[in-house]
Parts: C-alpha cells; structure tokens; sequence
C-alpha cells in the first residue's frame, strides 16, 4: 500500500513538474488602439520633424508636417509653454520630436524651436507657440481643427493664428 501510494505521488509531482517546465503560449497581445490619424502616430516622435507650408483658399498658407498634415496653435498656452495635456491631448495630440526640427518651403527656420513638456517630451515651437495636431483631421490638408473653442487656430508662415475668412 505505501509503495502504491508513492507511486501515485511520483506521479503527480512529475506531472506538475512537466507541466511547470513546459513551454507556454500566450496570446499575442492586441496592439492598443488608436485615436491619431496614421500621419499624425508616425511623426509623433520623430526625430528631426519637417515643418512646412500647406496653403488652401480659405486660409491662406499655414504650417504642416511632411506629410502635410495641419498643424495648429493653442492661445491658452503661454510662450514655449504648453497647456495641452490629458485629455487635452488626445484630442490635440503634440508634434514632438527626438532632434531638431527642420523648416522647408517658405518656413522660418529662426521661429523653430522646442519646449519640454511636462512628461519629458520635447515637443516644437514655432515663434514661441507650441504645435498641435488634431484627431479629426484625418488626411492630408484637412483643417477641421480651425477655429475650435475660439482657442485652435491654424498657424501662418509670420507664426501668428490665422483666422477664416
């Protein structure tokens, strides 16, 4: 009986040391979702952002990125300061950059500049006023962040707030 019972015991320890050592599969895990446009997730964090000139018949020309999406200022920021986090900015997600930004096309380069963001971020200034993207401007051109709340405008080449006609 004894010699049957360690048996039995053998037996599951082995069993649970198999099953320990093992191998085990995971699901992969799904990636998180996103409320950027795909433009807006790729240049988030680039390093050495281009900024560059759009220009439409209602506004005149306005700063973009390379990839010609708008980009806006926030007039409750302060100089080289934003105001713009949370859930602020999910909605107006920053352009942040790991170097330098560049200017192309009729873009100042003097009035580009950074500013430190209060999660370590470094996020571009232009004339002072730090830049924004917005999540439903969803392709290329698209500037359905002007004018929001009376405090989103889209930004001239002089970096000032443009306004629509």
């Amino acid at each position: 009986m004894k010699k049957l019972s360690f048996i039995g015991t053998s037996l599951i320890a082995l069993m649970l040391l198999v099953s320990a050592c093992s191998p085990q599969t995971t699901p992969a895990a799904a990636p998180p979702p996103t409320e950027m446009p795909v433009a807006t997730l790729a240049a988030s964090a680039a390093a050495g952002v281009t900024v560059m000139l759009g220009k439409n018949d209602a506004l005149g020309s306005f700063l973009v990125d390379d990839k010609n999406m708008t980009l806006y200022l926030y007039t409750k920021d302060t100089p080289n300061t934003s105001n713009c986090y949370d859930k602020c900015a999910k909605a107006w997600p920053p352009l942040l950059t790991t170097g330098a930004a560049i200017g192309k096309d009729g873009v100042d380069a003097s009035k580009l500049g950074t500013t430190k963001r209060t999660d370590g971020t470094v996020q571009v200034t232009y004339n002072g006023w730090p830049l924004y993207y917005y999540v439903k401007d969803t392709k290329p051109g698209d500037v359905t962040g002007e004018n929001v709340g009376k405090v989103w405008y889209v930004i001239s080449p002089a970096g000032v707030q443009i306004t629509a006609q």
